[in-house]
C-alpha cells in the first residue's frame, strides 16, 4: 500500500493516487470530503481557506460505492487557480519578464533557498509552490481512504491539540475516541480542555495582531488495534518508527514522541514500563499506557498515543532578514499569504498520516485482495490473540 501526490499550491489541482486498497471496500466521496473540510477549519487559519472549498473528485478505482482493487485516483481542484493562470500555467512563455511574482528572496524556515540550490531554480516560486502545506490536502485524501478502511475494521482514530504557544491542555487519557472526537470537533482549536482552548485562541489572536506566528503540539489517539501489528525483526518494519517518520514528514513538524515520550528519560524504569495483566474477557492488556501502545516496534493492544511538535509557521507579516539571490543584497524576506497558527489543522493532517501507516501495516500482515477476507482474517487474529 502506498500513495503519491502531485500538484502545486496555486496550480490547477492536487492529485492523489492510492495503490493497494483491497477490492470490495465501501468508499464514497463523503468519506473523503468530511476529512478535507475538517482540515480547512481551525482558529488562526488565513484567507486561503476562505477561498478554497476542498471537495474531492474520485477519478478511478471506485465504482458504485465500492473499491475495485485498482489504484484509487483523487483530485482536489484549486479554486484560486483562476487568479494564477498567468503565473502558474504550464504553457511556455517567451521570457522571464512575462513571469509575474518571481521570488528571489528566500524566507527563513522555508524550503525556498535549499530547494533552489538543489534544483537550480532562480525563481523560488518553483520551490515554494510544491513545498507549501497546501499539499497536505492531498495527503489527507489518502489518509481518509485509509481511515475509512480502519473504521470498517473496528479501529478508530482522532487527532487533537495538546498545546499551543506553551499553553497546555489537561490530558484526558481515559476518554474514548468517540468522546475525544465530540469534544475536539466542537472546539475551534481542537482542544479537549475548554479553558485552555480559550487561552490558545487568545494567544493566536495576539500573534496575528503582532504579525507573528505560533506553534504547538498535536496528539493522535488510535483505539481498537490488536497487539502484534508491526514487527521487531527489521528497523523498517517497526510500526512506531514508520509512524514517527510519517509524522515528521508533515510540513513544519520538528519532533515526535509516543506515550510519555521524552519524559521517560527523566524517570526510573519502574515509572516507565507498563505492567502486564490478563482477563478472560480481554486477554492480555497493560495496567497503564506510558509507552503509547508500542513495545519492540509492535502494538501492545493498548491505544496508540503519538504526539507531534509543530514549529511556528515561518511566513511572517513582520518578515525576518534574508538575502536576494540575484543581487546578494540584504532584504526582508518575501511575504506569502499564510496562517498565524495552523496547529488545529495540522492535528487533522497528523491524524490521517498516522491512519495511513496503521492501515499499511495491517495490509502487510493479513490477506487483503478482497476486503471481506481481510475483515475475517483480522477478526480471527483478534480471537487468537485474546485466547493465546
Amino acid at each position: 500500500m502506498r500513495y503519491l501526490t502531485a500538484g502545486e499550491s496555486h496550480g490547477k489541482q492536487l492529485t492523489t493516487i492510492v495503490e493497494g486498497i483491497p477490492a470490495l471496500m465501501p468508499l464514497t466521496t463523503e468519506n473523503i470530503n468530511h476529512s478535507l473540510l475538517r482540515r480547512q477549519k481551525g482558529h488562526g487559519r488565513g484567507k486561503r481557506m476562505q477561498i478554497e472549498k476542498d471537495l474531492v473528485d474520485i477519478a478511478g478505482g471506485v465504482r458504485h460505492g465500492y473499491t475495485l482493487g485498482s489504484p484509487i485516483a483523487m483530485v482536489v481542484h484549486n479554486d484560486d487557480f483562476k487568479h494564477w493562470i498567468d503565473i502558474m500555467g504550464e504553457d511556455p512563455v517567451e521570457s522571464d519578464v512575462d513571469i509575474r511574482r518571481k521570488v528571489t528572496r528566500p524566507r527563513p524556515g522555508h524550503a525556498d533557498l535549499n530547494g533552489a540550490l538543489k534544483y537550480g531554480h532562480r525563481d523560488m516560486r518553483n520551490i515554494l509552490e510544491r513545498s507549501s502545506a497546501r499539499e497536505t490536502a492531498a495527503r489527507v485524501a489518502a489518509g481518509a481512504v485509509a481511515k475509512t478502511m480502519l473504521s470498517h475494521l473496528g479501529i478508530e482514530i482522532i487527532g487533537y491539540v495538546n498545546e499551543i504557544a506553551g499553553i497546555k491542555a489537561d490530558e484526558k487519557p481515559d476518554l474514548s475516541v468517540t468522546e475525544k472526537t465530540e469534544i475536539s470537533e466542537a472546539s475551534p482549536v481542537r482542544c479537549l480542555d475548554e479553558e485552555a482552548g480559550q487561552k490558545m485562541m487568545d494567544a493566536i489572536d495576539q500573534a496575528k495582531k503582532d504579525g507573528d506566528s505560533i506553534g504547538g503540539v498535536c496528539e493522535v489517539f488510535v483505539e481498537g488495534i490488536p497487539a502484534g501489528i508491526g514487527s521487531y525483526v527489521h528497523y523498517d518494519r517497526k510500526l512506531d518508527g514508520r509512524i514517527a517518520g510519517a509524522v515528521q514528514s508533515i510540513n513544519a513538524f520538528k519532533g515526535v514522541e509516543f506515550g510519555i515520550g521524552f519524559e521517560a528519560a527523566r524517570k526510573n524504569g519502574s515509572e516507565v514500563h507498563d505492567e502486564i495483566t490478563w482477563s478472560e474477557e480481554n486477554g492480555y492488556y497493560r495496567k497503564s499506557n506510558r509507552l503509547g501502545g508500542f513495545e519492540g516496534g509492535m502494538t501492545t493492544g493498548m491505544p496508540i498515543v503519538v504526539k507531534g511538535v509543530m514549529k511556528p509557521i515561518p511566513t511572517l507579516y513582520k518578515p525576518l532578514q534574508s538575502i536576494d539571490i540575484d543581487s546578494k543584497e540584504v532584504f526582508n524576506a518575501s511575504i506569502e499569504r499564510s496562517d498565524s497558527c495552523a496547529v488545529p489543522a495540522a492535528a487533522v493532517v497528523m491524524e490521517h498520516v498516522v491512519a495511513f501507516e496503521v492501515a499499511k501495516a495491517i495490509l502487510e500482515q493479513f490477506p487483503h485482495d478482497q476486503f471481506p477476507k481481510l475483515q475475517a482474517a483480522l477478526d480471527q487474529y483478534r480471537e487468537e490473540v485474546r485466547c493465546f
